[in-house]
């Protein structure tokens, strides 16, 4: 089954409680990464203290963002047109004005306000916190611009505002920034050096959403492995720490751990992992607690060492092959998904069989499969020629869609006839007499209401099953509820 964040989640349009005595009105959309969903959050909660309470209704609103994506060309022409529909209202509305966040915004940033007449505000990742200085400016008729990369900024003293939310479900932002220079990779260039941040204000987050009711929580990172924290600062500089920083420091297993105890009842999940970070401990610390859920998002991009090589990713086929070993033998009922890339420059026939020969070995649950498109301002950008034909890609793209398809109905298939725990998360899209949710190992499962909750755990036996979804009846409260 082939899923891509982009389409996913593509452009929602976010809501939040309303605050009494705000007056102006937030239009805010986001493309591309959950990360960007978790940072549209921080913002929403950043201009609640500046007057505004959030719209879905485009035509009212004072200030519209986009929160944008550069990992892919299609996200990027997808915000081009967009904001040439914002112009549209901007012609109805000439007081409204529209600002371009995240990813794209750093990426290219005084060309919006070259090029996109339309746009008034620019502000990177890292700059959250400067936009009640930059809407100032721009009230005053000015264009306004921050993209300015932080080693510190966490975002930590933000309480984010949970946009668009199930009330049942939420992320947990942990980290920030990459130091992983994969060569196709844009991250390092437009959300700065890695940074984690202080453990003790995440199981603070974790302590109020289960307070506000939520059951489950997404720890969220670029790279969630390589989550270290001793006191501040940033990961690379760790080996100039004290003893006793050294002596005290919190890695992911540990914050794992924290969050698995912090609230027993709550299921804990994180994405995303990185092989080259991908320790033992972590898998130890899943198998030692039933609330953390039993789902790993394991990228390998490629499945040949050279290109592998090529695109710097620090582990070799065998050193991830492993990996799943390791996992299997501690957590034998653990999902694991993929994001593969196919056409990587100067990728053969034999590399793209590699590839497949890898997915037939783990046979992953589901995954995230691309074709290559150049970045610019990446290493293979600027260094690479994107050589491979683009009708060689989408064929080998779809070998590759074809062989995950196969395994996921594999990997579904292994629930029939058993009982799984349901976290009861929003009604059916085809069905409003069903409930929807998904298992610990993230796979959907839907099954009659009768009288019971979104928010409740659920056990459901499954009977019948398609590639991606499990069909079933409840039995009864799970010992969670």
């Amino acid at each position: 089954m082939e899923k891509t964040i982009d389409e996913n989640k593509q452009g929602e349009a976010l809501i939040l409680d309303q605050k009494d005595g705000n007056q102006r009105k937030l239009f805010i959309e986001s493309y591309g990464c959950a990360m960007n969903f978790s940072d549209s959050e921080i913002v929403a909660s950043i201009l609640s203290e500046q007057g505004f309470n959030t719209t879905q209704n485009l035509e009212e609103a004072d200030l519209v963002l986009v929160n944008t994506c550069s990992i892919r060309d299609k996200a990027e022409q997808t915000v081009r047109k967009r904001l040439k529909q914002y112009n549209t209202v901007k012609r109805i509305n000439p007081n409204m004005k529209v600002g371009v966040l995240g990813c794209m915004a750093e990426r290219l940033k005084t060309k919006f306000l070259d090029e996109e007449k339309i746009v008034d505000l620019v502000v990177g990742p890292d700059a959250y916190k400067d936009l009640p200085n930059l809407l100032a400016e721009v009230d005053e008729g000015r264009d306004a611009i921050n993209v300015i990369l932080s080693k510190e900024e966490t975002y930590g003293d933000i309480s984010p505002v949970r946009l668009n939310s199930n009330g049942v479900t939420a992320f947990v932002s942990i980290t920030r920034g990459c130091d992983n220079m994969c060569t196709f990779c844009v991250v390092p260039f437009t959300r700065g050096r890695e940074r984690s941040r202080d453990p003790q204000s995440i199981i603070e987050e974790i302590n109020e959403l289960w307070a506000q009711g939520y059951k489950e929580i997404t720890l969220l990172g670029q790279n969630v492995d390589s989550y270290l924290w001793y006191g501040g600062g940033l990961k690379k500089d760790f080996e100039k720490a004290s003893d006793f920083q050294k002596a005290t420091a919190v890695n992911f297993a540990k914050l794992l751990e924290m969050a698995a105890k912090a609230q027993p009842k709550m299921r804990i999940r994180f994405s995303t992992s990185n092989p080259q970070d991908f320790t033992m401990d972590v898998i130890e610390t899943m198998a030692k607690y039933n609330n953390i859920c039993k789902h790993i998002h394991l990228p390998v991009q490629s499945g040949s060492d050279r290109i592998l090589k090529e695109m710097n990713r620090l582990h070799t086929r065998e050193e991830y092959f492993e990996i799943i070993d390791n996992i299997k033998q501690l957590i034998p009922d653990c999902s694991i998904s993929q994001d593969i890339i196919a056409g990587f420059p100067t990728e053969t026939e034999e590399d793209h069989q590699d590839t497949l020969s890898l997915m037939e070995y783990v046979k992953y649950n589901f995954g995230y499969m691309f074709v290559y498109s150049e970045r610019p301002g990446t290493l293979a950008g600027r260094k690479m020629e994107d050589d491979v034909p683009e009708e060689v890609k989408k064929r080998r793209l779809t070998e590759i869609v074809n062989l995950q398809r196969k395994h996921s109905a594999l990997r579904t298939e292994q629930h029939l006839n058993k009982t799984v725990e349901i976290l009861i998360e929003k009604e059916s899209k085809k069905s409003d007499l069903h409930w929807s949710g998904r298992t610990s190992d993230n796979t959907v499962a839907v099954f009659p209401k009768e009288n019971y909750k979104v928010g409740d755990f659920v056990n459901v036996h499954i009977s019948d099953c398609t590639s991606a979804t499990l069909i079933g009846e409840a039995v009864g409260y799970s010992e969670n509820n």
